[in-house]
Parts: C-alpha cells; sequence; structure tokens
C-alpha cells in the first residue's frame, strides 16, 4: 500500500499541482519521504507544506505563525486558533512546544486520493488566505 501511495503523491504532487499558478514550488526529499509545496498568498510571502509518507498516513505540516512572546497573547491566540479548529476540515491548528502555531492533519493511506490531496491544499491555502493576517494582529497587534 505504501509504495501505491507514494506513486499517488509523487504524480499528483509534481504532475497537476506542480502546474497550477498559485504553487511556486514542489520538490521531494527521498531520504526523508518528503514533499514539500510552497504557495504564494496575500498578506505573507508564502507558506509550505510538507507532505510526509508514513507506514499508514500521508501527514501534512505547514509552520503557520512565531510565538507570540506575551504569555498573555499567547493565551488569547490559543483560545481564538481552538474556535477556528471548529470549523476546520483535515486539518487543524496546533502548537509546538515553544508555542509556534502549525496546520498539521493526517489522511490514512486507505482514504488516500487525488480529490484528498487537493483538498488537503485547498484548506490549507484558504485558512492561510483568511485567517494568517487576524492571527498576526492577535499575537503582536497593538494593544488598544
Amino acid at each position: 500500500m505504501i509504495d501505491e501511495a507514494h506513486a499517488l503523491v509523487d504524480r499528483h504532487l509534481t504532475g497537476p499541482i506542480r502546474d497550477l499558478e498559485a504553487i511556486q514550488h514542489v520538490e521531494y526529499d527521498a531520504a526523508l519521504r518528503r514533499w514539500y509545496v510552497r504557495f504564494g498568498c496575500e498578506g505573507r510571502d508564502a507558506a509550505t507544506i510538507y507532505f510526509d509518507l508514513h507506514q499508514r498516513t500521508l501527514r501534512h505540516e505547514v509552520f503557520f505563525l512565531p510565538a507570540p512572546e506575551d504569555p498573555a497573547r499567547r493565551g488569547e491566540l490559543a483560545v481564538w486558533l481552538l474556535q477556528r479548529n471548529h470549523q476546520l476540515y483535515g486539518t487543524r491548528f496546533s502548537m509546538g512546544t515553544e508555542g509556534d502555531v502549525y496546520l498539521t492533519g493526517r489522511v490514512a493511506l486507505e482514504h488516500l486520493s487525488e480529490d484528498e490531496i487537493d483538498r488537503i491544499i485547498g484548506v490549507i491555502y484558504e485558512v492561510t488566505e483568511r485567517w494568517f493576517q487576524p492571527a498576526v494582529r492577535i499575537a503582536y497587534g497593538a494593544r488598544p
């Protein structure tokens, strides 16, 4: 199953996805079994989705935002992100051990398809376009 999943992901990301106007770059690291899909967006230079192929899942991750230094802002951002998670499909906001914000998710290989890869990329693109600037304002904006 993993060989078929690898072929599907590679064929789709280095074919139709690479040719999309919003996609800046697609790269594969064979040592990590990881694809990098970089896309442009407004309000942010670009974002890169990491797709990691595992034995039973395809995992994705995007670095969304560095941790705010102010603990109060970090708490406010965490609550806001959890509220956004309620609306998401196939991905979710998470915080790393240092408080950095990521979009992460995984799909079981038996459910993996070109449509599912497209859905993941589309959701991540939409979330980044829609919620990056509001998250920046919460994390780093001026207080009234």
